[in-house]
């Protein structure tokens, strides 16, 4: 199959306010055609095979990895988001291939120790911009890769650059001022978006149950749940514990979907949605759940936040790893030669990216000095790693009977 005959694929299946791969606004740097993929298929296919992308296996979701082997990372999770998503997509007939690139690189800026490492890294940082895991994000795929030699970075397509400038909504930055120029976000965007809420709320009831943080009593205050558990119930009156579990979860991310699909659909004929221009002219989101199930998501995510995301065993690892990823911070800072060549020589020779040229200080000063600030440098450093690395780096400065 040629790249003519995906055009025209494209051209007969897609609906009029997808996204087709011959209207893309291209690369950064310009590259010859593929001869039989199309540019949102060679994005997905540069993700997978990147660094940022294997070390999501060791990236803590909510919860960490000493608990055991059965739970979510970041890289199951996104690969969940990804298959919900191309679900949607094709329902929707939107283009699945521009739309699982964006699911499948949605999470490459998360830093470890889930949403406690963001915090300490955005403390940390905040005299020099703070810390986005979009923009963190972007910065890998746009410089941090080194896996072509035409080019730095993976060399994405504006489209799937923009999800990332899209989801962060930092319009403060000038040179995220392009992307934010374009109008709304593309359905292809909002679907991800979407199956991310979806994703990560539904699984997380589902961890929190395996790991014992939550028990099915617990949920009876949860009328999103119980609703589901019911069904489940009568469909299968003789399950055990664990397959209940899993017949419930099951029925949650249909039902969610199923309602997203039906209200998009609405959304679309309601706007008169009918080329990508009335796309990005939109000024609400299209994509969304209807409000019987926003009600009932809001209240299942309140639930998760006092009763999972607060439990004192999460807690207490995420203040752990906030303590590791501040005092490796505090000690790179301090002393520059502890970190690894490439990283020093970031700081000592090389001209600052667009991101770091676009941070802004708490004065609002824009740094454009002939090199990285050295803590955005760490900062940056530190993100990149895994849960797994962040603690050997600990041990290995502040134990110093530590193996190398």
């Amino acid at each position: 199959m040629t790249i003519p005959d995906w055009l025209q694929f494209e051209e007969g299946w897609l609906a009029p306010y997808a996204m087709p791969s011959r209207l893309s606004r291209g690369r950064r740097y310009p590259e010859d055609p593929h001869p039989y993929r199309t540019i949102f298929q060679r994005d997905r296919e540069r993700i997978v095979h990147c660094a940022a992308f294997r070390r999501l296996m060791g990236k803590t979701q909510v919860i960490v990895a000493q608990w055991n082997d059965h739970h979510r990372t970041r890289l199951t999770h996104t690969l969940e988001v990804a298959q919900i998503s191309r679900t949607i997509a094709r329902r929707l007939r939107l283009n699945e291939d521009l739309v699982e690139a964006i699911a499948l690189s949605h999470d490459l800026g998360h830093p470890p120790f889930g949403h406690a490492g963001e915090a300490a890294l955005d403390e940390c940082l905040r005299q020099h911009g703070g810390f986005d895991h979009n923009l963190f994000g972007l910065y890998q795929v746009d410089e941090r890769e080194h896996r072509y030699p035409e080019f730095p970075g993976l060399n994405l397509s504006w489209e799937v650059r923009e999800a990332f400038v899209q989801h962060s909504q930092r319009r403060d930055l000038p040179e995220t001022a392009p992307f934010f120029a374009m109008g709304a976000p593309l359905l292809e965007a909002q679907v991800v978006d979407l199956a991310d809420s979806l994703a990560y709320d539904t699984h997380d009831i589902d961890d929190a149950l395996g790991t014992e943080l939550l028990t099915f009593d617990d949920l009876e205050s949860v009328e999103f749940w119980c609703r589901a558990a019911e069904i489940a119930r009568q469909k299968y009156p003789e399950l055990r514990r664990h397959e209940f579990r899993v017949a419930v979860i099951r029925h949650l991310i249909a039902w969610q979907v199923g309602d997203l699909i039906e209200e998009t659909s609405r959304r679309l004929q309601e706007f008169d949605i009918r080329t990508l221009a009335d796309v990005r002219n939109a000024s609400v989101p299209l994509v969304g759940f209807g409000p019987e199930v926003s009600q009932l998501k809001a209240d299942l995510e309140q639930f998760l936040h006092q009763t999972v995301y607060q439990h004192h065993r999460v807690l207490r690892l995420a203040h752990k790893g906030k303590r590791i990823l501040k005092a490796l911070f505090a000690e790179f800072v301090r002393s520059p030669e502890l970190l690894p060549p490439r990283h020093l020589r970031r700081w000592q020779d090389l001209p600052p990216t667009w991101l770091q040229r676009t941070q802004r200080s708490a004065g609002g000063t824009i740094h454009d000095s002939a090199k990285v600030p050295l803590e955005r440098v760490v900062g940056d450093y530190l993100a990149g790693m895994t849960d797994r690395f962040a603690q050997q780096e600990y041990l290995r400065l502040f134990q110093p009977s530590t193996d190398e």
